[in-house]
This record gives structure tokens, C-alpha cells and sequence, in this order.
């Protein structure tokens, strides 16, 4: 099972999702009986300028989605849209996980979880 989100599911995430600030990333989630652990990434021009910085930050972004659906870390029936900041140039997988942990913890305490 593929964990990439479908294009016609962004405007209904940010529509009617929240979101939580990280220091690499902005994490917009909605929880919905009908949706998947699924992520879909964005990363823009303006913050990432080279191809090659767009492309690893994605990469990034997506294998710490990826490895903490596997280790069960994410919620179910929730689907997300992972926005790199700048601040992802020059770090590592397990730098972008601890920042989405973090996210996972504020959103968690927001819900009252």
C-alpha cells in the first residue's frame, strides 16, 4: 500500500485540517473515517531555490513519514500534507522524525490526547 497522498485530497485538508508548526516543517492533518495514514509533501521554489535541495527535502520528508508509519507512531485514519521549511537544507532523517514527533506530541496535546 502506497503512503503518497492523491492530489484531489490536498484542498479538503486544507480546508477543513489543522496544523502544527515544527522547526522543519508545517504538518496539516484531518482525521476522517474514510482516510488512510497517507502524506502528501509540498516543499516550494521560494524556500528550497535549487532542484536538488527541492528533491532532498522531499526524499527527507517522506521516509520520516514513511518509517514512523512503521513503527506505528502515526495515527490511523488520519492523512497529512508535510510542508518543508528552509530549515530542512543539510539535515537528516532522523532530525526531520524527531520534528514530526514533535509536531505528533503539540497536535496529540491540542486534541486533548
Amino acid at each position: 500500500m502506497s503512503t503518497r497522498l492523491p492530489g484531489a485530497r490536498y484542498a479538503r485538508i486544507f480546508d477543513r485540517g489543522r496544523s502544527v508548526k515544527g522547526r522543519l516543517l508545517v504538518a496539516w492533518h484531518l482525521e476522517s473515517p474514510d482516510a488512510d495514514r497517507r502524506a502528501g509533501v509540498v516543499v516550494s521554489k521560494r524556500s528550497f531555490h535549487d532542484a536538488v535541495d527541492r528533491n532532498r527535502a522531499k526524499r527527507l520528508l517522506r521516509e520520516a513519514f514513511r518509517l514512523l508509519v512503521k513503527e506505528g507512531a502515526m495515527p490511523e485514519r488520519t492523512e497529512w500534507i508535510l510542508i518543508g521549511r528552509a530549515s530542512l537544507v543539510g539535515k537528516k532523517v532522523l532530525d526531520v522524525m524527531e520534528d514530526l514527533r514533535t509536531c505528533l506530541a503539540s497536535q496529540a496535546s491540542r486534541d486533548g490526547r
